[in-house]
């Protein structure tokens, strides 16, 4: 009768994630539950995110309180059909919260980001899951870093071999960009792939890094098996100029918050502690420096450098464009018009990060189309 309960547990977001606060329950206990339901909000160090179910039942048991924090894997809720007795809930309950315990003594810890010499860069990246085909390759945007994958690489990762990259000038990679291009930057991913043997990759870019996976997959069309990309630099040639400029200036809280706000369609997503981190981030010695060339060399005169729309034809893999409805940093008309093959997605109340606000849905077509 266990096999029929499900546990909700508390997800692990992002390397840094050790636990998270329940700020909100969306569903009461004793209600039906279909899978993809906003079951309730979680807060974490670096951003807010809706869990969804991901099976379908009865809510039976709501295990942690509005306003508590606990640890990551911890158990917030069971969902199971009506017909499993409360004493089996019970039982169930009790034998996962000893198992937990004992897991929590024992723990070595979970996946840690790795480093890689690709050509004259350290790259570092993170790697998770071990399914069968083509990895899935994760490459962010400006100013951003392996972290913005948090909401999708965990999940990708239970079919699929998964990647996200620190490109150059981020994260914990290198902070030279060798001139700061989108043809620097693909060169940077082609030699990481080939430092680490991927011969062949499913390339999800977001942003910046869309143009990059872009531009390889029009350069090296036998080392991808699919593209997604996520409001992808290079199909139009209009930037929020100020939004980049502004990134490279701000120093301090007041500045960077508001920045950052623009990225989202719901501005109360953008945390303290992520502002915080994002500066800490622009102190590290190099970044400034690298974050002007990029800004130099992706966006010019404030437009974008490198326009591949019109070569989308030359792409030999399936491709899929994804758009918040609400991005304020490159237009969704973007989107429009493209190649009857391509498959076009603009979601409602997603903002320049729709992989992050509206996770679920990406997370399925990014699996539609690189797992089947």
């Amino acid at each position: 009768m266990s096999d029929a309960i499900s546990p909700i547990k508390m997800p692990q977001w992002g390397l840094a994630m050790t636990e998270g606060m329940v700020t909100e329950w969306h569903m009461d206990e004793g209600a039906t539950v279909a899978e993809g339901d906003e079951l309730l909000e979680i807060e974490t160090s670096k951003a807010i995110n809706v869990f969804e179910a991901p099976g379908r039942g009865v809510l039976r048991r709501r295990l942690v309180a509005e306003g508590e924090t606990v640890a990551v894997q911890a158990l917030l809720a069971v969902v199971a059909p009506p017909e499993v007795s409360d004493a089996d809930i019970d039982t169930f309950i009790e034998t996962y919260n000893a198992e937990f315990e004992a897991a929590v003594e024992e723990e070595g810890g979970g996946p840690e980001p790795a480093f890689v010499e690709a050509g004259s860069q350290r790259l570092c990246y993170l790697k998770m899951g071990d399914g069968d085909g083509p990895p899935i390759v994760m490459l962010h945007g400006y100013g951003g870093d392996l972290n913005n994958w948090m909401f999708n690489q965990p999940i990708l990762a239970a079919e699929r071999t998964t990647y996200a990259l620190d490109l150059p000038g981020h994260g914990q990679s290198a902070k030279d960009v060798d001139g700061g291009t989108v043809d620097a930057l693909t060169l940077s991913v082609l030699a990481w792939m080939e430092a680490l043997e991927i011969d062949r990759a499913h390339l999800v870019g977001h942003s910046m890094g869309g143009a990059a996976a872009l531009n390889l997959a029009l350069n090296e069309s036998h080392r991808v098996a699919s593209l997604t990309l996520v409001a992808s630099v290079g199909l139009g040639p209009e930037i929020n100029h100020g939004y980049i400029t502004g990134f490279v200036a701000a120093g301090r809280r007041k500045e960077m918050k508001p920045l950052l706000q623009q990225l989202f369609a719901d501005p109360e997503l953008v945390s303290r502690d992520m502002v915080n981190n994002i500066l800490k981030f622009k102190r590290l010695d190099g970044v400034n420096a690298a974050l002007a060339a990029l800004a130099e060399g992706v966006f010019p005169g404030g437009a974008q450098a490198l326009i591949l729309r019109d070569r989308l034809d030359a792409v030999d893999a399936p491709t899929q464009v994804i758009w918040g409805a609400e991005d304020n940093i490159l237009p969704p008309s973007h989107a429009d018009g493209l190649l009857a093959n391509i498959g076009v997605y603009v979601l409602e109340n997603a903002g320049h990060m729709p992989h992050m606000e509206q996770a679920s849905e990406v997370n399925a077509l990014i699996g539609k189309i690189a797992v089947g």
